[in-house]
């Protein structure tokens, strides 16, 4: 029997009106797995990083911070899926 950890882990950029920065961060923050180190205030620009334990909830989170009100566009930057395995008998 093979049990398998899933890890995803990806960065975006997400770009919002310069005054919507706050709301949107805050919104953001509530999203599990979700960290903002970085900011851009002149440009309206979030450096976004979420992680989730498979693709499929970590697309979920991406599209959900698409559907935040103020949010003008979402580029993903970077994705890694990293597969740690062990194999018991």
């Amino acid at each position: 029997m093979t049990e398998k950890n899933d890890w995803h882990v990806c960065s975006l950029i997400v770009q919002v009106r310069r005054e919507d920065i706050p709301k949107v961060s805050e919104a953001l923050y509530a999203l599990p797995g979700t960290e903002i180190p970085g900011v851009n205030e002149d440009e309206g620009k979030l450096i976004v990083v979420m992680q989730a334990d498979n693709s499929d909830v970590l697309f979920a989170q991406i599209e959900s911070a698409r559907d935040i009100a103020g949010v003008l566009a979402v580029s993903l930057v970077y994705h890694q899926q990293d597969e740690q395995g062990e194999d018991t008998p």
